[in-house]
């Protein structure tokens, strides 16, 4: 979740020409832990760079789900993994869940990809930064050798959210 959140600050100010803050904490465990990524996008200056309410969050897993739910804003965008999040009551939130994890296992078979195609997803319900930018990011920051696949996880995310309309 760190890499995507980071590949789409970069995405909107290399690419957009929008202002970003990233920031990121860890859970106890490094790996397989809870992992925290914030983004501010603006196309105005950002003042404050802290995140306290957002408009869109992201859980990929029940126990991010459990401790940021109550965190949105009201009228903001929830997205979810349908098979590993078991939302527990309705928020005053657009809710969207999304087949992700077992779509990417079937179509790409490597789950380490499973954040880009949450970000085709996020881009396809929200048109936060273009796809384009989104993939010129991916081809500067990813090996040469998995660009292929990635951008494979990219359009799977946009094709999950499209179907969902």
């Amino acid at each position: 979740m760190i890499t995507a959140a980071i590949i789409l600050a970069e995405a909107a100010v290399i690419y957009e020409g929008l202002n970003a803050v990233q920031a990121q904490s860890y859970g106890a465990a490094a790996r397989g832990g809870v992992t925290r990524s914030d983004i501010i996008i603006d196309d105005k200056e950002i003042n404050f760079p802290k995140v306290t309410q957002p408009n869109i969050l992201v859980c990929l897993t029940q126990e991010a789900y459990d401790q940021s739910f109550g965190i949105i804003r009201p009228g903001g965008l929830l997205l979810t993994d349908s098979a590993l999040v078991q939302t527990k009551r309705k928020a005053d939130a657009r809710q969207v869940a999304l087949p992700l994890y077992r779509s990417v296992q079937e179509r790409i078979g490597k789950a380490i990809v499973l954040n880009i195609c949450m970000l085709g997803a996020l881009q396809a319900l929200t048109s936060i930064v273009k796809l384009e930018s989104l993939l010129e990011v991916i081809k500067a920051r990813v090996p040469a050798q998995f660009v292929d696949m990635n951008k494979q996880a990219l359009d799977l995310g946009v094709e999950l959210a499209t179907k969902h309309f």
